[in-house]
């Protein structure tokens, strides 16, 4: 029901930044919570942040609390993840997800909880 592309991945180096972008088509995009994951090479996929359907919820993996920030635009049916003060270990690939959360206003930090996902965006970062 909903389709998700990401864009603005790319290589930065460490203390740099990178703002990557979720535009997302198809059912209304202010009914679906939106997440961030990310998979580095060789581990698992872990979570990055989540945002309730309105904006007004977020959560942060501590590794990326303070330097990073998610935020969305319903107008624009877009999600955002604006990364700051890169490091190294923050290199993955880059996933963002969509689930359907009719009138709730959570957020949803596991996976497994997400119905949809973006076709993921590479983050590189040297040191």
């Amino acid at each position: 029901q909903v389709q998700l592309v990401e864009s603005g991945g790319g290589l930065v180096q460490a203390g740099g930044s990178l703002r990557l972008s979720c535009a997302a088509s198809g059912r209304t995009f202010s009914n679906y919570a939106m997440g961030w994951f990310r998979q580095a090479p060789g581990k698992e996929r872990e979570f990055v942040t989540a945002i309730s359907r309105s904006g007004s919820r977020t959560n942060y993996a501590d590794s990326v609390k303070g330097r990073f920030t998610i935020s969305r635009d319903n107008a624009k049916n877009t999600v955002y993840l604006q990364m700051n003060s890169l490091k190294p270990e923050d290199t993955a690939v880059y996933y963002c997800a969509a689930r359907y959360s009719s009138s709730v206003d959570y957020t949803f930090l596991l996976g497994s909880g997400y119905g949809y996902w973006g076709q993921g965006s590479q983050v590189t970062v040297s040191s």
